[in-house]
C-alpha cells in the first residue's frame, strides 16, 4: 500500500478553513499560525495538481475539485476520530468527551436527570448535549460529531434501541376559532389557521407535520412553539408528554378532528461506535432504564408507588 501523500493535518486544515468560514479564523480554531495553514493548503494544492480556492474578490471559495475533496476529507477526519475512540473503548479508557444529539421529542427533564448520574459516575467527563430536530439528528450522527443519539429514524448501518413511542395531539388555546366550530374539524378547516411548526434543524429541511397552511410560523424550540401556541397565536401538533401541564391547566385543549385525532413517533438510542467507550455505554444503559421506567409511570398514572412525572414545560 502507498504512502499517503496527504496528511490528516492537512486534510484538516483544508476543513477548518471551509466550516470556520476562513484562513484566520481556521489557525485560531486549530491552535495554529495563519501562515501554517496557508502552508498546509498550498502544499496539498502542490501534491495533488489541483487548485482547491479560487478568488472571487477578496474571498477564497472552493473550486469544483476543492468541493469534491472537502466532502471527502470531512469524511476521512470524522472516520480517523471514530477509529481512535473505537481504540479508546478497547483499551478501557474513559471517554474525555462524550457528545449526544438528541431529537427534541425526548423528555429533557429525564435527560438531565440521566446526565446528572452519569456525571457522579464518571466526574472527569464533558459532555456536549445538542437538542436536535428531524433530519439534524441523522447528520450529526452521520458527520461524526454524535457518540449517542436519541432519533426517531435510525439511519441505514445503525442498530436503533427503542426507547419510547411520542403521541402527538393536535391543539390550540380554548379561545382559538376552530374551538368555536362546533363539529369535528377537517383538514380544510386547519389549512385556514396559522400553523405553528417546528423547525428541522438539519441541511436537509424537510415540513414533518405540515397541513399546507398559507399561514405559518415556523419556530426552533419547543418552549416557544408552545407558549405561542398558549397565547392563542395557532395550532400545532405536540407530544402529549411535552404539554401536559398545559392539558392539565387548560392552556390548552386537544382539537377534535374528522380523522387523524393523533399520531405517534418511536424513539430510538443508536451508538455511533459498535464499541463504545465506558461513559457511553454508562449513559446508554441510564437512558434505556430510565425511560423505560417514565413508560412505566404513563401507562398506569393511577399506581400510588410512581412518583408525579414533570413536564419539560414545568422545568422552564
Amino acid at each position: 500500500m502507498a504512502e499517503p501523500r496527504i496528511t490528516l493535518e492537512q486534510w484538516r486544515a483544508l476543513v477548518a478553513v471551509v466550516d470556520a468560514g476562513g484562513y484566520a479564523q481556521a489557525a485560531e480554531q486549530l491552535d495554529k499560525s495563519q501562515s501554517a495553514i496557508s502552508y498546509a493548503i498550498q502544499k496539498l494544492e502542490t501534491v495533488l495538481s489541483l487548485r482547491v480556492f479560487a478568488l472571487q474578490g477578496r474571498k477564497a471559495v472552493l473550486t469544483p475539485a476543492g468541493e469534491l475533496l472537502y466532502r471527502r476529507a470531512h469524511h476521512l477526519l470524522a472516520e480517523a476520530d471514530a477509529l481512535e475512540r473505537s481504540a479508546d473503548a478497547l483499551a478501557g479508557r474513559q471517554e474525555a468527551q462524550l457528545r449526544l444529539a438528541v431529537e427534541a421529542l425526548y423528555p429533557m427533564w429525564l435527560l438531565l436527570e440521566c446526565l446528572d448520574e452519569l456525571g457522579r459516575q464518571f466526574p472527569d467527563t464533558r459532555i456536549e448535549c445538542t437538542e436536535t430536530v428531524l433530519t439534524g439528528t441523522e447528520e450529526a450522527l452521520l458527520d461524526g460529531h454524535a457518540d449517542l443519539a436519541v432519533m426517531s429514524r435510525v439511519p441505514d448501518g445503525f442498530i436503533g434501541i427503542p426507547l419510547m413511542r411520542c403521541r402527538f395531539l393536535p391543539v390550540a388555546a380554548p379561545q382559538h376559532p376552530l374551538h368555536q366550530i362546533q363539529r369535528p374539524l377537517t383538514l380544510r378547516d386547519l389549512q385556514q389557521h396559522r400553523q405553528l411548526v417546528l423547525r428541522d434543524s438539519g441541511s436537509r429541511r424537510i415540513d414533518a407535520g405540515w397541513l399546507g397552511s398559507e399561514q405559518r410560523w415556523t419556530l426552533s424550540h419547543f418552549a416557544t412553539s408552545i407558549h405561542a401556541a398558549c397565547q392563542g397565536f395557532g395550532f400545532a401538533w405536540f407530544p402529549e408528554e411535552k404539554i401536559r401541564h398545559e392539558l392539565a391547566s387548560g392552556q390548552l385543549q386537544p382539537l377534535q378532528l374528522e380523522l387523524g385525532s393523533e399520531r405517534f413517533a418511536d424513539l430510538h438510542l443508536v451508538q455511533a461506535q459498535e464499541h463504545p467507550g465506558p461513559v457511553a455505554e454508562a449513559l446508554a444503559q441510564l437512558l434505556v432504564e430510565r425511560t423505560a421506567e417514565l413508560c412505566r409511570q404513563l401507562a398506569h398514572p393511577s399506581s400510588q408507588s410512581a412518583p408525579s412525572v414533570p413536564s419539560d414545560t414545568e422545568q422552564r
